[in-house]
């Protein structure tokens, strides 16, 4: 059965900073399914113009098995976007998982929710100006994962704009799309172009296992 993950989708999204974890999702047999402000049409950084597939007022947790939030300009420039940290507050609430890079940091720190979670960013100063209370746990590094304190509280994604493979990374290895060395696999070939991790990312395979993802799951 496929598992549904959310990709939230405003106008200046960041282009670059979500397509390896969302294609090796849904190479994973995942649906990807896009959440914007409304069901009406917005355009990224780059001019790709995205029709959501629902409104973010039609979103609930329970139908999702991730909230992904990509940067945008608009996280710095308007609170337009706010009611989509509210949004990743009511998926970490109800237990399900959260994966924020760039400018959405800012945007859930402005929410609050860093403050008792560890977590990175851009640069340790982007998020200071929003004036929250979590500097203590910022991490200098590419990407984090807050896995909570209990039931109830779901996992924290963090990157920042410079380190969408290592935002891959961290969401893949949530998923279960790959594990272990396949994980490790993964990100040498992809962040450092390692060519052995080719033949350790595709050992073992069964036939079709990457398959195209309109392709996953026919019969």
């Amino acid at each position: 059965m496929s598992r549904t993950v959310h990709l939230a989708v405003y106008d200046t999204l960041a282009d670059w900073e979500t397509g390896h974890a969302t294609a090796w999702l849904a190479r994973s047999g995942f649906t990807v399914k896009t959440v914007g402000p409304t069901a009406a049409p917005v355009t990224s950084i780059g001019g790709m113009r995205i029709t959501p597939d629902l409104a973010l007022a039609d979103l609930r947790p329970e139908d999702s098995e991730l909230l992904i939030l990509p940067g945008a300009d608009l996280w710095d420039t308007t609170d337009d976007l706010a009611p989509f940290a509210a949004e990743a507050r009511r998926f970490l609430d109800a237990g399900t998982p959260v994966a924020a890079i760039c400018g959405a940091t800012a945007g859930l720190a402005r929410e609050g929710l860093l403050d008792d979670r560890s977590h990175t960013s851009a640069v340790s100063f982007y998020l200071a100006a929003t004036g929250y209370k979590g500097a203590g746990h910022y991490v200098d590094t590419d990407a984090v994962t807050d896995t909570g304190d209990g039931v109830g509280v779901g996992d924290l994604i963090t990157a920042g704009p410079t380190e969408p493979v290592a935002f891959a990374r961290e969401i893949l290895g949530r998923m279960g799309a790959f594990e272990g060395s396949k994980l490790d696999a993964w990100y040498r070939l992809f962040h450092d172009s390692d060519p052995a991790a080719f033949e350790e990312l595709n050992a073992d395979d069964e036939p079709g296992a990457h398959e195209e993802p309109t392709a996953h799951g026919a019969s």
